[in-house]
């Protein structure tokens, strides 16, 4: 089952935004830091892995200078207990994404990929 949260980190100034697999990992992910909510990452999986598996080093590391890096650890595991932490919709999250991936620059550049 996927699940869609946001947890806000204080010390960082960041609202972090996720889509969880049924067994906790990050889907897609996006970061959003400061005052002025500027996106410092839109991650996806199914695009790390198409760039692992078919691309070289230089276009990942396009990649994550562009879109950020995905977390790579289970995101799931006591989200709900963080302070300022809230489910979400799959709407209020596709809005997300969608404005944080036009503000780093459009749809990743892998070739047969969307997300």
């Amino acid at each position: 089952m996927t699940i869609w949260f946001r947890a806000y980190y204080e010390d960082e100034d960041l609202w972090q935004y996720f889509e969880a697999d049924g067994e906790g990992w990050a889907v897609r992910q996006v970061e959003i830091r400061g005052v002025d909510s500027r996106p410092v990452t839109a991650a996806s999986l199914k695009e790390v892995l198409h760039l692992r598996d078919h691309c070289d080093r230089a276009a990942m590391s396009r990649y994550e200078k562009q879109y950020g890096v995905l977390a790579d650890g289970r995101v799931f595991d006591g989200w709900e207990d963080e302070l300022d932490a809230d489910e979400l919709s799959v709407e209020e999250f596709e809005q997300v994404w969608a404005r944080a991936r036009q503000a780093l620059g459009g749809q990743a550049d892998v070739a047969g990929l969307g997300s």
